[in-house]
């Protein structure tokens, strides 16, 4: 691992690193805040996943996480979205390739050689973090933005044993439902829509997958809200089959960093909450 900056903030570092990904077969960058803490101290962790178009750099540079990570003294990793390089495979539309791995492994040629965000985020990523921060692995939660949203509920809902709650900011809850979703998994991992399902939280819920703390937050003013992100599937699912779910509709809120930036600290606590020691 490779160190590419170090910023004090709020009494804590903000980093970004660089490594040699195994899983995508490319150079990876990633952001990671510490709090400031005792010698000795293991810290728990909150993933952030962000979404379509972005790398680490949004939430770190637009998050406004930092404060009330180090007031609640947890460890912040926001990942890349997608491997990068110039012999990566790339599409000529935003929502497809670079930028947009969708936190899937991919089976389809030319994708499946580096397109393998889902065993970036849960295996090898982790690993590093565990080996080289003040991190209490026993102690993690997720969240994300959008198709990182999706990505964090996929995930957590996947490992549930691991992650100890689940947020989202604007999710796409039904992946198999909106253009966004279908072309994705389409082209990374083929025609067969029944392999998308471990895809989507919305039919993962259906399908038996359950978490006893998951939060949703949607702007009610977002421009993708009903041809893309369709909160009501995952509203209506968990509704019907018992899953708990809070969520909550901020009014006049879009699906920008202006949003997320106001609930942030918001979140960060509710995680902290059930962080603590000792506690599922």
């Amino acid at each position: 691992m490779e160190t590419v900056s170090t910023n004090k903030s709020h009494g804590g570092t903000q980093g970004v690193y660089t490594h040699a990904s195994d899983a995508t077969g490319t150079d990876m960058t990633f952001s990671v805040f510490v709090p400031p803490h005792e010698k000795g101290a293991a810290l728990p962790v909150l993933w952030y996943l962000s979404g379509l178009t972005c790398t680490h750099a949004n939430v770190t540079e637009k998050g406004e996480y930092r404060a009330a990570c180090a007031e609640h003294g947890i460890i912040f990793v926001a990942p890349d979205t997608s491997p990068r390089g110039d012999d990566v495979p790339d599409k000529d539309q935003y929502d497809l390739g670079k930028g947009a791995g969708f936190y899937v492994d991919a089976t389809e040629a030319p994708w499946a050689g580096n397109y393998r965000m889902k065993t970036y985020v849960e295996e090898e990523l982790p690993g590093l973090i565990g080996d080289i921060f003040p991190a209490d692995m026993e102690r993690q939660s997720i969240m994300g933005h959008s198709m990182g949203g999706h990505g964090a509920l996929t995930i957590g809902l996947r490992h549930a044993d691991r992650f100890r709650s689940i947020s989202a900011f604007s999710p796409i809850v039904s992946p198999l439902s909106c253009s966004w979703g279908q072309e994705a998994l389409r082209l990374y991992l083929g025609d067969d829509e029944d392999a998308w399902r471990a895809h989507d939280a919305s039919a993962m819920i259906a399908d038996g997958a359950r978490h006893p703390h998951l939060r949703v937050d949607q702007g009610t003013d977002d421009q993708f809200l009903e041809e893309q992100l369709k909160t009501g599937f995952l509203r209506d699912v968990c509704k019907e089959l018992g899953q708990d779910l809070e969520l909550n509709l901020r009014a006049g809120y879009d699906h920008s960093y202006y949003f997320i930036s106001t609930f942030m600290a918001e979140h960060v606590g509710w995680h902290a909450e059930r962080l603590k020691e000792g506690r599922r």
